[in-house]
């Protein structure tokens, strides 16, 4: 049978990390922002504080709790995507401002989408919607058609593009 250490405690994970995190995160950012002002055992004991009341409430420990898992699997998305752009983009790359805004909106659409499901939002509008749309008896052939168009119309623009741009 396998033996709990001390890391998998419960008393560890659910009351000294927390209150870590918190403590750390207020600590750092009453620092940076010098708020109360640059003394630190003022800036500490505020951080303290707000580290214990957050520990004492089981609801946002449980949010941020599941933030900081999405968290963690959104680092690891970006440290693999940084590579295979390492990989296949050799020297220095600067992103035009197109791409910094997409990426910008697709980061803010998955905080959101992240937060909405940390905090237990109710998904079934959305669950409704891909059912309809996937589900259905006729959802078949209409994605196989609407692909089929998707297709045709990407080949076209790009026929197109290139006959435009070597004339």
């Amino acid at each position: 049978m396998a033996q709990e250490t001390i890391l998998q405690h419960w008393v560890f994970s659910q009351f000294i990390l927390p209150f870590f995190l918190m403590f750390f995160v207020v600590f750092a950012v009453l620092q940076k922002t010098k708020v109360l002002s640059e003394n630190q055992q003022l800036n500490g004991l505020t951080a303290f504080v707000i580290g214990l009341i957050f520990v004492g409430a089981a609801y946002q420990k449980g949010v941020v709790g599941n933030l900081v898992l999405f968290m963690t699997v959104a680092l690891i998305v970006i440290f693999v995507l940084y590579m295979l752009i390492g990989f296949a983009i050799q020297g220095s790359f600067v992103p035009e401002k197109g791409l910094k805004t997409g990426f910008i909106a697709v980061a803010i659409v998955a905080v959101v989408i992240a937060t909405m499901w940390a905090v237990g939002i109710q998904w079934s509008f959305f669950q409704n919607s891909f059912e309809f749309l996937f589900n259905s008896s006729w959802s078949g052939s209409f994605w196989t058609n609407a692909m089929f168009v998707i297709i045709i119309a990407v080949g076209l623009a790009v026929v197109l593009g290139l006959k435009g741009k070597s004339a």
